[in-house]
């Protein structure tokens, strides 16, 4: 039987490597926050693929999802793929939690105090 790869698909490399090089701007402030383990030592990840969606951010240590959502996640279409999704990746066991980017940028404290109520691993 034939092993399935999860993780960082090989036929999505060139797309993560786009997304990293192109952060919408509240990705690249809450990157500044999360990179080189800065928030509580612990090592998130930017532009991560799980089968065969693209998280913004992924801490494997304890299987959370971070996904910044800009205006274009507002309409009926974009939400319905984004439930969608996020049940794909609640279904194999992960945590998805989810902000708006205003929000990264007006209250990025209770941001970070969001994504440290949502470790595993205390």
């Amino acid at each position: 039987m034939k092993k399935i790869c999860l993780h960082n698909r090989k036929e999505l490399i060139e797309s993560r490597k786009d997304l990293r090089r192109k952060l919408t701007p509240s990705e690249a402030f809450l990157w500044k926050h999360l990179r080189a383990k800065q928030l509580d030592g612990k090592k998130f990840v930017k532009q991560h693929s799980i089968g065969k969606y693209i998280v913004d951010f992924y801490l494997a240590s304890d299987k959370l999802i971070i996904e910044l959502d800009g205006e274009v996640h507002q309409n009926p279409a974009a939400m319905e793929y984004d439930a969608q999704r996020t049940a794909y990746l609640t279904g194999l066991g992960f945590s998805v939690i989810r902000f708006e980017n205003k929000m990264v940028f007006d209250n990025l404290q209770s941001v970070l105090m969001e994504i440290r109520a949502n470790y595993k691993e205390k």
